[in-house]
């Protein structure tokens, strides 16, 4: 029997693309589980599951950059993002909209922080943008402590998660990096070659 606080999780990511079942979602599960055990301590299922999940829901650039701004044009620059889940001196329409975006911010600079913290430096040398004034680790973990302060009603059941996630930022981070080092490892031709030959 499923607790109230895992049925919570599947409802806050159930709108994913890649079904549970599907061999990349297990993949991720079982790599994220792994490193976070092993590498950092963190045996938690449901930060396990969190994670692997937005791994998997990532792999689509449209999950990736789905918060828009008013005119309709994604936004990739988490400054921008902060500005936008402003309910107060910026344009989020409500408090509701504050979550989403700040939820997002959260994801989007785990998964980057964690998988290509190469890649940020890279995004800020490009042009000109409000995020090279922000630092992503501290706008993710915020972002997530903010996201766990909405506990009533409908979010009550996955206000821990995201409190756990803003806890524990520092250490996803370096999990999701050790995560990808062991992508990368799997593609390497020495790999490959002893896969297919045991295979």
């Amino acid at each position: 029997m499923k607790s109230s606080t895992s049925r919570a999780l599947e409802e806050e990511v159930r709108s994913r693309m890649i079904p549970e079942s599907h061999p990349l979602q297990q993949l991720f599960i079982e790599l994220v589980g792994r490193h976070y055990a092993e590498e950092i301590g963190l045996r938690d299922p449901q930060i396990v599951n969190y994670v692997a999940h937005l791994m998997a829901e990532f792999c689509d650039a449209e999950e990736l950059f789905r918060i828009r701004n008013a005119e309709g044009q994604p936004l990739t620059d988490v400054g921008e993002m902060l500005v936008e889940s402003n309910p107060v001196f910026g344009p989020a329409p409500s408090f509701d909209r504050e979550r989403q975006v700040r939820k997002h911010i959260g994801d989007y600079t785990l998964f980057f922080t964690g998988m290509f913290p190469e890649s940020i430096n890279q995004f800020r040398l490009r042009r000109n943008r409000t995020e090279n004034f922000v630092d992503w680790i501290k706008a993710g973990k915020e972002s997530y402590y903010i996201v766990s302060k909405f506990e009533h009603f409908e979010y009550a059941k996955v206000a821990p998660l995201f409190a756990n996630l803003s806890q524990n930022f520092e250490q996803c981070v370096y999990g999701l990096n050790r995560v990808k080092n062991h992508l990368q490892e799997m593609q390497h031709p020495l790999v490959q070659r002893a896969t297919d030959l045991l295979m």
